[in-house]
């Protein structure tokens, strides 16, 4: 083990079997190898940006089990949103600063593939300014099943119709066993990675996620780190990792272990020492609560996501971040642990130091 740590300090690449030794280390040791890899990049820094997540339907041909915001779960309550209904959201947060709308669907098989994409293009002309991350690998995977388009031809579609970015959702978990017990019919691995890869060669950005705390274990996150660790070695279009807290709630997924604070913060330290190629580590705080995720800024990650507003997927399954939180209360937390509150663009791009 001094080995291994040595290697970390020397910041020399780990590999999968030594990766896994990693859970051996105790909390503030893994804590302190992966705060110094995070001062190196980002020194004292914390980021967030100002955004609006907007989630257009909840009806999905997709039954996973983990997920409470399906209304084919449960979730009692359908719906499907108009594009004027979207466009008067748009317009709202706009006027309140917001630079960045994140839009994710569930998988409504009663609607056009059109419906999914031309609310960028009314999005865009109307506001060529804000960011639109929107379509996860997981929404365009779906469309192409539905409607027989290629992944090529739904990016080509993303692209014209305005989207900036793509988010990492989908991704769950990509052991395939673990992906057949939870998300059954969902896209694959192979393909998440595959849709993820289209879109960085068109010179496009991705975050990445990771869901845990379910039925995985362990070595099935090493092995989900290590295959983006892969794909960024060849595309560099990951600019964001984020390891997602299972809500067990509303869940269909029957497990008996709990997930404690200290295995959340050791899968980010872990994280952050693993993906040395990918230079942010979002701590993302509607799913770790946002005083977990202030912890977790000494543990690896430097990113909290961003204000919300509202937001609907995993306040579902349980977590208390249904009205987001307020820009004050990011600047407030963030300085009151000797930290530096910046305000970034959604491609990490500084906009302003506070």
């Amino acid at each position: 083990m001094e080995k291994l740590i040595k290697k970390l300090e020397n910041e020399e690449r780990i590999n999968q079997e030594e990766a896994n030794m990693l859970w051996d280390l105790d909390l503030f040791t893994l804590g302190k190898l992966a705060h110094k890899k995070r001062e190196k990049l980002h020194g004292k820094k914390v980021y967030f940006n100002i955004n609006r997540h907007i989630n257009p339907t909840n009806i999905c041909a997709d039954t996973c089990k983990f997920c409470a915001f399906s209304a084919h779960r449960k979730n009692p309550n359908p719906y499907i949103m108009t594009h004027e209904e979207i466009m008067k959201i748009v317009d709202e947060t706009v006027t309140r600063g917001t630079k960045e709308v994140h839009i994710v669907s569930a998988h409504n098989k009663d609607t056009s593939w059109q419906w999914y994409l031309e609310i960028f293009k009314m999005i865009k002309e109307k506001y060529p300014n804000i960011h639109i991350k929107a379509m996860t690998a997981a929404e365009i995977d779906f469309l192409h099943r539905r409607f027989k388009m290629s992944y090529e031809e739904v990016i080509e579609k993303m692209l014209e119709y305005g989207v900036d970015s793509m988010p990492g959702g989908g991704a769950e978990i990509f052991d395939e066993e673990i992906r057949k017990k939870i998300c059954h019919g969902k896209v694959s691995s192979e393909n998440w990675l595959k849709i993820h890869k289209l879109w960085h060669q068109k010179d496009k950005q991705s975050n990445a996620t990771m869901l845990f705390g379910h039925i995985e274990e362990r070595e099935h996150r090493i092995d989900h780190m290590f295959r983006l660790r892969n794909l960024q070695d060849e595309t560099g279009g990951f600019n964001a990792f984020i390891p997602l807290v299972w809500q067990r709630d509303n869940s269909f997924i029957q497990t008996d272990k709990i997930m404690d604070s200290e295995e959340i913060l050791k899968t980010v330290a872990i994280s952050r020492l693993v993906l040395d190629n990918i230079k942010n580590i979002k701590a993302y705080w509607a799913t770790m609560t946002l005083n977990l995720a202030m912890v977790a800024q000494e543990f690896g990650a430097n990113d909290l996501d961003g204000t919300i507003e509202k937001e609907s997927i995993q306040s579902a399954g349980g977590a208390k971040s249904a009205k987001g939180t307020s820009l004050k209360t990011f600047i407030d937390m963030i300085k009151t642990a000797n930290l530096i509150p910046v305000e970034r663009d959604s491609l990490y791009n500084e906009l302003k130091i506070y």
